[in-house]
């Protein structure tokens, strides 16, 4: 059994949904420590104008080193609507932009207080989209005791699995003998990034790659983008 895990991302990349479809279960790691300027609460579109950061505003004034799963939205800007608006003049002309303009329209027509329950209700939904089936967990629901390599070991063991699959950022940071030595084999994700066509794209050689996976979705549709991922199964 081949297990995946990740902190919630908003709007996650395509490379997120690859390793999901490469494991057999995924756990959202909802209490790691949140980190700022990272992807946790922003992610980039394509525009006309270039690249475009959609942020979530969260509140972390006076809230020290938070899990992620704490983190609240602040919700006194208006950010959603924003975002919506971002997304239409984006994807607007975009081939299957309106098959999931209502999704985004309940999206940010909702107020949000926690970011990982955003970032999951938006991941449950690119799973659909995708046709990835594949059982999530919350870390927090497992009662994981352990930190940075022991946490990743334990959810293993806790779910009775035999390789933990990584994404390939990890050989930097994992503690890898701790694998081997728990009967846990250690993988990296084999990712290679799709070239596709993107809206406001003057040839191949313009491509942007690591966008949203939103940018995939509207300009390929589901049916095109099952073959830019591992096997949905």
């Amino acid at each position: 059994m081949i297990i995946a895990a990740h902190q919630p991302q908003y709007l996650p990349w395509l490379g997120y949904f690859d390793k999901i479809a490469k494991s057999d279960a995924f756990v959202i790691l909802d209490r790691v420590q949140y980190k700022e300027r990272e992807f946790q609460n922003r992610n980039r579109i394509r525009t006309k104008d270039g690249l475009l950061w959609l942020t979530v505003p969260v509140i972390s004034t006076g809230c020290g080193r938070q899990p992620i799963g704490d983190v609240m939205i602040d919700n006194s800007s208006g950010w959603g609507r924003r975002h919506l608006l971002s997304l239409k003049a984006a994807y607007g002309s975009a081939p299957f932009f309106k098959d999931h303009l209502p999704f985004f329209e309940e999206l940010y027509g909702r107020e949000w207080k926690k970011l990982s329950v955003l970032n999951f209700h938006i991941i449950e939904y690119i799973l659909k989209v995708l046709g990835i089936a594949r059982p999530v967990h919350f870390e927090s629901a497992l009662g994981i005791a352990g930190t940075k390599t022991d946490r990743l070991t334990e959810i293993c063991k806790k779910l009775g699995a035999d390789t933990y699959l990584s994404g390939a950022g990890g050989a930097c940071y994992l503690e890898e003998e701790k694998f081997p030595a728990g009967g846990i084999r250690l993988a990296y994700q084999e990712f290679t990034h799709p070239v596709y066509r993107q809206q406001h794209m003057a040839g191949k050689d313009d491509f942007i790659s690591c966008l949203s996976i939103v940018d995939l979705i509207c300009n390929e549709g589901e049916h095109l983008v099952e073959s830019r991922i591992g096997d949905p199964g």
